[in-house]
């Protein structure tokens, strides 16, 4: 039996757009996100104008209950972050003992994010075929490039990794995400298995596998890892009652600490015995076996 080489678990608090646009509540959402004792804390980067089109942007927001403008264009914009406030996110993760990263949504937002240089860049699934903005990530960016395989054919992600094959960067830069894209995604549709399928398609072209979740509570994460995946990457909220699609897909400070707890307590759990009698058996042994008595 094949059995996942296991390292500690890296765990991403994907804040995204939970902070509502108001700076104040994404470094609050840092600062917990912190106190669970997360590896990462992630936030997304559009631009708008560029990423949707006009007909796009003036649309009404599919869930008026969620919008934040009046049409969903304007929804997306007072979601969005300027690059100085990305630079002062970065800056307030660090100076806590956290890392930053951030989703890439179009290219004037990948060169931004490029500049302020984090350790990854994440490709969410619905820009994962756009070859044009994965060119200048590939090209232009010396970090790890996450990359979310959610609503994406097997066709299609082998075409990704054979672009990046194509520069040698697939095996040191790469990492696929498995992924279900849904808030939230019922438990038959997370397809765990699909973490084996990229281990059996992948494991030698690229960097690390990881996953992530868009599911209720936490179980499933563990299982994800002793599946494989190296980063367990989970939606992040103070309150899933808040206005927003996310939230309701997102884990709250207790699931988020119990998560990392658990992984954490799963993979120190996740080794052989170093001899057939451990010494916390011995005494058990002496007391109870059958045969020595």
């Amino acid at each position: 039996m094949n059995l996942p080489h296991y390292q500690k678990p890296k765990v991403v608090a994907e804040i995204g757009c939970n902070h509502m646009g108001n700076i104040e509540i994404a470094k609050e959402l840092i600062r917990l996100a912190k106190e669970c004792k997360v590896d990462y804390v992630k936030f997304q980067k559009r631009n708008p104008r560029e990423l949707l089109t006009e007909e796009q942007f003036n649309a009404p927001h599919p869930v008026s209950y969620h919008a934040y403008g009046k049409n969903y264009g304007q929804h997306r914009e007072a979601l969005e972050f300027t690059i100085e406030q990305h630079t002062a996110l970065k800056k307030y993760a660090e100076f806590i003992g956290l890392k930053y990263s951030c989703s890439v949504w179009d290219l004037t937002s990948a060169w931004e994010i490029i500049a302020l240089n984090p350790d990854f860049i994440k490709v969410p699934a619905a820009c994962n075929t756009n070859f044009e903005m994965l060119e200048l990530l590939r090209d232009f960016y010396s970090g790890e490039l996450h990359l979310s395989v959610g609503m994406t054919t097997w066709e299609e992600i082998e075409a990704i990794v054979r672009f990046f094959e194509e520069k040698g960067k697939a095996q040191n830069q790469l990492v696929l995400y498995s992924c279900t894209s849904g808030y939230p995604v019922a438990f038959p549709d997370v397809c765990l298995l699909e973490i084996t399928k990229l281990y059996s398609h992948f494991e030698n072209r690229v960097k690390q596998i990881g996953f992530s979740g868009h599911h209720l509570g936490i179980a499933v994460d563990i299982a994800a890892y002793t599946l494989g995946a190296k980063w367990i990457e989970r939606h992040f909220t103070k309150d899933r009652t808040w206005k927003g699609t996310d939230h309701a897909a997102s884990l709250e400070v207790p699931g988020l600490q119990k998560l990392v707890r658990d992984l954490r307590h799963t993979f120190d759990a996740l080794n052989f015995k170093a001899t057939d009698i451990l010494e916390v058996e011995d005494v058990q042994r002496k007391k109870l076996k059958f045969s020595l008595h």
